[in-house]
């Protein structure tokens, strides 16, 4: 009787033993999720970039994180039933990455859920936040100033191009924010250098090969090309196109210029996905956007084809050269 008592109460207490780490499992808290909004199609180096910011913050995804991707694949309008989504699947936190839309869409989204951006124009002027320093509300983010740039642009281009009196802009007319902020800084600039616009539009890859095909018709001596997640996502055809149609032309990214466009000056947007990473991890340790002041780069690149430049049959400059952060032979 006392033997079977005893293997009663051992294989009670290996019942309870193999129990105790299913108990355990289910106290423990789920892994916090991160929505992911982009307008963009997926692209390893930034997704890494943004990843790196978050292990950074003490986070790697999939053993203490979960993101939730959502991309837009250059369909701006998708963008409010993304983040709709996100919004209703309740994360916590909602990076809002490739462009001014995705930022808005994410805005209109949720006032309670914590964003963080990544934009092009002072995130101020576009309502998205109270000030730079203590943004207030739900949002904060990193700015990497691409429009304000316009006159260095501008003046870069004329080191390039001497003669050039009449500059295109191309512009995404389906992102209306940054199409508005490009064609005013780059119309101020213009203006006190002198130089006249031409505006083209291009949303679709038919589009793109129209305004080409316009720009020289109408004999502009050289471009700029307006930042939008159509236009990173269709870098090589416009590399190609201003290859053929002998158009010198000026990015915002330096991954424009390591696929064979001309010259490119802006922010590392590395630098600027890893900072997203970097605050959504801070967010979930507790920190609030409110607290977080906008960051804004203290640098810019400039990344130059030599290789791009013989072939258009331009010299570059030996003081542009000695400037630059990168040549690419």
């Amino acid at each position: 009787m006392l033997g079977m008592r005893r293997r009663e109460f051992i294989s009670l207490l290996g019942g309870a033993a193999a129990a105790w780490p299913l108990a355990a499992r289910a106290q423990q808290p789920a892994m916090p999720v991160i929505g992911f909004l982009s307008g963009t199609s997926p692209e390893t180096a930034r997704l890494r970039a943004f990843r790196q910011g978050l292990k950074d913050a003490g986070f790697i995804e999939g053993e203490n994180v979960a993101i939730e991707y959502r991309w837009a694949d250059d369909q701006t309008d998708r963008l409010p039933a993304l983040a709709a989504e996100l919004a209703q699947r309740r994360v916590a936190v909602i990076a809002a990455i490739g462009g001014i839309p995705s930022a808005l869409a994410a805005k209109a989204a949720t006032t309670t859920i914590p964003i963080v951006f990544l934009v092009g124009v002072d995130p101020v002027r576009l309502g998205l936040v109270s000030n730079l320093p203590r943004p207030g509300g739900n949002l904060t983010g990193i700015n990497v100033i691409n429009s304000e740039l316009a006159s260095k642009r501008l003046e870069l281009l004329r080191a390039l191009v001497p003669g050039a009196i009449r500059i295109g802009v191309l512009v995404d007319p389906t992102n209306a924010s940054g199409t508005d902020a490009t064609l005013r800084d780059v119309g101020a600039a213009a203006r006190t250098m002198g130089l006249q616009i031409q505006v083209l539009n291009a949303s679709t890859s038919l589009e793109l090969d129209a305004a080409f095909a316009t720009l020289v018709r109408e004999r502009s001596a050289a471009l700029i090309v307006g930042s939008t997640p159509f236009f990173f996502d269709r870098r090589v055809q416009l590399a190609l196109l201003a290859a053929r149609h002998a158009a010198p032309a000026i990015y915002q990214d330096r991954h424009h210029a390591e696929v064979g466009g001309l010259i490119s000056y802006g922010a590392n947007l590395g630098d600027a996905y890893r900072h997203v990473g970097v605050y959504a991890g801070r967010i979930l340790k507790g920190a609030k956007p409110a607290d977080l002041p906008i960051v804004q780069p203290t640098r810019f690149e400039l990344v130059i084809n030599v290789s791009t430049a013989r072939m258009l049959g331009l010299t570059v400059p030996d003081a542009l050269l000695a400037t630059a952060d990168e040549v690419i032979e």
